[in-house]
């Protein structure tokens, strides 16, 4: 499984980024060997709008079967939900926590986003 976790940061004792669509990137962690990419999303850090949907699609776009974040937009929410990626709300801590407390069930997969559109 691939789990993607946004952070500023380039390695899993990074804190999460408490953006989704303007996150400088996501960290991709592979659950069966423990290994881990990064996916740059700076060209989304300034945009005027559609960061969250672009940021989604450069998700999809890794393969990740779940992303893990403090928020999803209603658009956003959309492309991950038709790119069959699960979503996940975070808690505060680095992207290994996250995802140690994804792995151990403490974190639970969510049906809706949770805050609105900006535009």
């Amino acid at each position: 499984m691939k789990i993607a976790v946004p952070s500023p940061g380039r390695t899993l004792e990074s804190s999460i980024d408490g953006r989704f669509g303007r996150a400088a990137g996501f960290i991709v962690y592979n659950t069966e060997d423990g290994s881990f990419t990064l996916a740059d999303n700076g060209q989304n850090m300034n945009a005027g709008q559609g960061a969250g949907v672009q940021a989604a699609q450069n998700i999809a776009a890794t393969g990740a079967d779940v992303v893990i974040a403090p928020s999803f937009g209603p658009k956003a929410f959309q492309v991950l939900k038709a790119a069959g990626v699960k979503m996940v709300f975070s808690i505060v801590g680095t992207v290994k926590e996250n995802i140690e407390s994804f792995i151990a069930g403490k974190l639970k997969e969510t049906d809706n986003a949770n805050v609105e559109g900006h535009w």
